[in-house]
C-alpha cells in the first residue's frame, strides 16, 4: 500500500532520516496544515483493530451460564472467566504496553494480534473450565494490542488533526466495548458461545492481517531496557503534572462512573421495578453517546485545546450523576428514563475526557507516548476497580441515593483538578 513506510517519532529537533519508500514519513511531531491528512482506509484499520480486540475481553460476560452448562463448571468457577480478562488486561496495560517505547509498533501489534487469535480459538476448543481461565488470562493480556493502537494512531497523525484521530480510534474502541455483549449474546443464543469464540478468533486474524498490509513500520524511540522501561513509568508521573492531572481526573470520574454500572442491576431489581440483567444490560446503550461524541471531542480538543474539553467532560459528568438525585420525587417510569438520560450524560462526559486526556498526554513526550498512555489507563482501572468496591458496599449500607452522591462528588473532584490554577501550563 502507498502509506506504508518507516515512521520515525522522534523527540529531537534534528531532520527525521529519509523514508525507505517514496511516500513522505509523517512525522509524529509534524505542524503541516498543508499535509494530507490521514487516510480514511487507516483510520477505518485502526479503529477497527482497536474494537475487535478490546471485545474480546467482554464477549464472555452475557454466555457464563451457558458455558458452565456446557462445560460442567460451577457458577462460581465459570465467573472467574471475565475476572481472568479484566486482570489481564490490567497486566498487560501495565507490563506490555510499555513495549511500544522500545520496539517496532507494528511488530508488537502483529505478534499480540496472532496469539490472542490463538487464544481465542483455544477458548473455543476448551474441553473443561481449567483450560478456559488459562486462556481468559491470555486474552485479557494480548487484547492490550487496543492500547498499542491507539498510541500508534496519535503517531501516525499530523498534529493539527491528532485530536481528531485519537477520538476516530476511540469511537471505534467503545463501539468495540458496547456491541460486544449484544453480539455475543445473539450468537451464543443461536449458535453456541463456543462459535462466538471461533468468531472472535477469526475477526481478530484479519485484523492482523489487514494490519500487515497497511500499518507502516514505526522506529523505537527508547533504547531503555525492559526493567529500565518499566522504572520509567515512575520518573514520567513525577516529570509531568499533566501527566499526574490527566491521570487523577480520569481516575476519579471513573470512581463514579464504575459505581454507578456496578450496582445498577442489583438496584433494578428491587422495588419499585423488579426488572432482571437483561433490563440492565439495555441500559448499556446509552454507552453508544459517549462512542459517538469521541471524535467530537478530538475536534473541539484540537481547535480548542484538550483542557477545555477535560472540563465540559468533567462538569457533564457531574451534572448527568446530581440529576439522579431527584429519582426519589418521581414516578418509577420517569425514574427509570431520567437514569437512562443521566445514563448518557455521564459516559458521554468520561470519555470526551478520556480522549481528551489522551491527545493532552500524547502531546507530553512523543518519545514516551505508550508510557504515558500506560500510565493513565492503570490509574482510570484504579478508579474503576475502587468504584466498584465502594458502591457495591454504599449501595448495601445507605442506598442508591448515597450511591448517587458518592459518584457526583467523583465527578466533581475530578472538575477540581482540572481547574487547579497550574493545569494550563503543565508539561
Amino acid at each position: 500500500m502507498a502509506f506504508i513506510r518507516t515512521v520515525h517519532a522522534t523527540a529531537g529537533n534534528g531532520p527525521l532520516p529519509e523514508a525507505v519508500s517514496a511516500a513522505p514519513a509523517r512525522p509524529s511531531e509534524a505542524v503541516s496544515p498543508g499535509g494530507e491528512p490521514m487516510s480514511s482506509g487507516l483510520r477505518l484499520l485502526l479503529a477497527s483493530g482497536a474494537g475487535l480486540s478490546v471485545a474480546s475481553i467482554y464477549y464472555s460476560q452475557p454466555m457464563l451460564g451457558v458455558m458452565g452448562a456446557t462445560i460442567g463448571a460451577s457458577d462460581t468457577a465459570v465467573g472467574f472467566v471475565p475476572t481472568l480478562n479484566q486482570m489481564g488486561y490490567a497486566l498487560g496495560i501495565l507490563l506490555l504496553a510499555p513495549l511500544g517505547d522500545r520496539f517496532d509498533r507494528r511488530r508488537i501489534i502483529l505478534i499480540k494480534a496472532a496469539l490472542l487469535s490463538l487464544a481465542l480459538l483455544l477458548g473455543s476448543l476448551a474441553p473443561g473450565i481449567g483450560l478456559l481461565l488459562a486462556v481468559s488470562l491470555v486474552v485479557g493480556l494480548t487484547a492490550t494490542l487496543a492500547q498499542d493502537i491507539v498510541p500508534a494512531a496519535a503517531t501516525l497523525a499530523f498534529e493539527h488533526e491528532r485530536g481528531k484521530v485519537v477520538g476516530t480510534v476511540m469511537t471505534g474502541l467503545l463501539l468495540g466495548i458496547l456491541l460486544s455483549r449484544v453480539i455475543s449474546g445473539v450468537v451464543a443464543e443461536h449458535f453456541g458461545w463456543r462459535a462466538m469464540y471461533m468468531v472472535a478468533a477469526a475477526s481478530v486474524a484479519l485484523v492482523g492481517v489487514a494490519a500487515w498490509r497497511g500499518l507502516p513500520r514505526f522506529h523505537p524511540t527508547s533504547s531503555l531496557s525492559y526493567g529500565a522501561l518499566l522504572g520509567s513509568l515512575a520518573g514520567l508521573w513525577r516529570k509531568y503534572g499533566a501527566l499526574r492531572r490527566a491521570a487523577l481526573a480520569q481516575g476519579l470520574v471513573s470512581v463514579g462512573f464504575s459505581a454507578f454500572w456496578s450496582t445498577l442491576a442489583v438496584m433494578l431489581h428491587g422495588a419499585p421495578f423488579h426488572l432482571g440483567s437483561a433490563a440492565a444490560g439495555a441500559f448499556g446503550l446509552a454507552g453508544a453517546a459517549g462512542a459517538l461524541g469521541a471524535p467530537v471531542a478530538g475536534r473541539i480538543a484540537d481547535r480548542f485545546g484538550p483542557e477545555v474539553v477535560t472540563r465540559l467532560g468533567a462538569g457533564l459528568a457531574a451534572l448527568s450523576f446530581a440529576a439522579m438525585l431527584a429519582v426519589p420525587w418521581l414516578e418509577p417510569n420517569a425514574q427509570l428514563w431520567l437514569i437512562a438520560g443521566s445514563a448518557s450524560g455521564f459516559d458521554l462526559g468520561a470519555q470526551i475526557m478520556l480522549v481528551a486526556h489522551q491527545t493532552l498526554v500524547f502531546g507530553i513526550d512523543p518519545a514516551a507516548r505508550s508510557r504515558l498512555n500506560a500510565v493513565l489507563f492503570v490509574c482510570m482501572f484504579i478508579g474503576m476497580s475502587v468504584g466498584a468496591a465502594s458502591g457495591s458496599v454504599v449501595l448495601a449500607r445507605w442506598g442508591w441515593m448515597a450511591v448517587t452522591l458518592l459518584a457526583t462528588a467523583s465527578a466533581l473532584a475530578a472538575l477540581a483538578v482540572r481547574l487547579f490554577p497550574g493545569a494550563r501550563s503543565a508539561r
